[in-house]
């Protein structure tokens, strides 16, 4: 590790990080953003996934290096290929989760006339959801030494780029390792994140995931349809959700207080107030969202402030649920969860255009987060582990700034391009989900199961604590119906156990650095085989 912060520290410039507002880099960036967010788009509406494109991002910087051509020599810095990444990695979660999932559920239901409410609320939703985590990454509740797997793995690609030798051969053999699983339906995401993450948070995920995999096989049980997974999740975010504020609000003791000051860059008094802030700003988008989508003709003045309540609380804690799931896993289960809030909203007895809104109000949160998160912890490597902190900030914000410009290309994207996709019925598929819910309506079964299920969420995560949120990566593995996944979550982390009992500390980077390939192998071959489908 310490060869990686010193490595990480000497690449590219030290003091004075390059700004994304270089003419040539602003230009290229916003290209990069618009190829983003077109992706995006593609993708979701046709196979109802986001790919994960910050290692392309990173490559195209890295080939830009290499054209002969004396502007373009700049981007050898490491740190303006992680703006790069950055900003098509922004781009493309924002078009395809932020937004056009969003507005796709008012476009299957029919009511056409809340696609516009529905934008302008999901594009503020998103860019607040960018700002909050900015503001909150490095403190207790999101600290920058969390995994953040591929925001690991495509530091490590950047790195190896620019440094070569040893570490570049473990990346490729890595990253080559990945694509043959990848292949053969491996989840190589899944295996790589099993040798960087808390192996706690990781066995609980692995076990969700097996019992999601084989519930009826075994057991004749479907924990979708029977809705165990959502129970679960419910009672372990409502405890995170105790846990992060006791985290958060808790007075630290002196010796504490110093502590923190020199292990964080964000303090518990800024992480309260950005955390106060922020679902200040949900109410308000709620409210925005509420009157011009007309809600206000549809309900009782109650249950109209009722709507803007719930609304932002729901999406105020689909975005932490999101985030925590996706600091630890890699993966952020943020369909599901949206669904969790939906299923609430029709418990409560909201409207069908009442709950299309608050379902796409959900969505719009927490992509945007946790995709700020993995960028930023690229950063965070790439500029020596907040070494120097005063460094660290300022990249830290260049990359912010290098994120709500994409998100405003995204935007832009968005709005010229929905018509002619929903012209042609191309709506993201989880989208028919959401509206088909919402048409065939809930019962008091559905609570009572709900309910039932909390319970044992509540308790296991209590159990575990905040640190290891073993609850939520449970409830997270339940709701993701990757095939085979568990198996390579559980075989990943059995060899890093055996392989760190025999070889001590020192087999933790290697081990990292041929991690970060697998899930760069496999966002890879996820990334071309999309495109190889789309073209057919």
């Amino acid at each position: 590790m310490n060869e990686l912060k010193n490595e990480a520290v000497q690449a590219g410039e030290k003091k004075r990080h390059p700004s994304i507002f270089e003419p040539f880099g602003l230009i290229l960036n916003i290209i990069t953003g618009v190829l983003g967010a077109i992706i995006g788009i593609q993708i979701v509406t046709t196979l109802g996934v986001t790919p994960n494109t910050s290692i392309i991002g990173a490559l195209v910087a890295m080939l830009i290096a290499r054209i002969p051509i004396a502007i373009l020599r700049k981007y050898k810095s490491i740190h303006r290929q992680n703006l790069v990444q950055t900003s098509i990695s922004a781009a493309t979660f924002g078009a395809a989760n932020s937004l056009f999932i969003p507005i796709g559920i008012p476009f299957i239901m029919g009511e056409t006339k809340l696609i516009a409410p529905m934008l302008i609320g999901a594009a503020l939703a998103m860019f607040v959801d960018a700002l909050l985590l900015y503001k909150l990454f490095d403190s207790k509740l999101f600290p920058a030494s969390g995994t953040w797997a591929p925001g690991v793995a495509t530091a490590e690609s950047i790195i190896a780029g620019d440094k070569g030798g040893k570490r570049a051969g473990l990346l490729g053999v890595g990253t080559l390792i990945g694509l043959i699983g990848s292949y053969f339906h491996i989840s190589m995401s899944a295996f790589g994140v099993a040798f960087i993450g808390n192996i706690w948070a990781l066995s609980m995920f692995g076990i969700g995931l097996l019992i999601r995999q084989y519930s009826i096989p075994w057991f004749d049980i479907d924990v979708s349809s029977h809705y165990i997974a959502h129970g679960v999740m419910i009672g372990a975010g409502i405890v995170a959700l105790v846990q992060a504020a006791v985290l958060i609000f808790k007075r630290p003791k002196k010796e504490e207080k110093s502590a923190d000051a020199a292990q964080y860059t964000r303090q518990d008094g800024e992480a309260r107030r950005t955390l106060g802030l922020g679902f200040v700003a949900y109410l308000v988008i709620a409210l925005i969202i509420a009157v011009i989508g007309g809600l206000i003709t549809k309900m009782s003045l109650g249950m109209f402030i009722g709507f803007i309540i719930f609304a932002a609380f729901a999406a105020f804690v689909h975005e932490l649920i999101v985030g925590i799931a996706a600091m630890h896993s890699g993966w952020f289960p943020a369909f599901a969860v949206a669904f969790i809030t939906l299923l609430f909203g029709m418990l409560i007895g909201f409207p069908p255009v009442a709950l299309a809104l608050l379902a796409g109000f959900s969505a719009a949160t927490g992509p945007a987060f946790a995709d700020m998160g993995y960028d930023l912890k690229t950063g965070y490597i790439l500029r020596g582990h907040g070494e120097d902190a005063e460094y660290e900030l300022k990249g830290r914000k260049q990359q912010y700034m290098t994120g709500m410009i994409a998100f405003g290309v995204a935007v832009v994207v968005v709005t010229l391009t929905y018509h002619s996709y929903f012209a042609q019925n191309l709506v993201p598929p989880i989208d028919k989900v959401y509206a088909s819910t919402i048409q065939a309506g809930t019962s008091s079964d559905v609570a009572l199961k709900l309910l039932l299920w909390a319970i044992p969420g509540a308790i296991i995560q209590l159990i575990g604590g905040a640190k290891r949120q073993i609850g939520v990566m449970l409830a997270t593995g339940l709701l993701i119906a990757t095939p085979n996944a568990c198996w390579a979550v559980l075989a990943g982390l059995l060899i890093r156990i055996v392989v760190t009992k025999l070889k001590g500390k020192e087999a933790e980077t290697p081990m990292s650095i041929l991690a970060a390939g697998f899930i760069a192998g496999d966002a890879l071959f996820s990334f071309f085989n999309s495109m190889f489908k789309l073209r057919k």
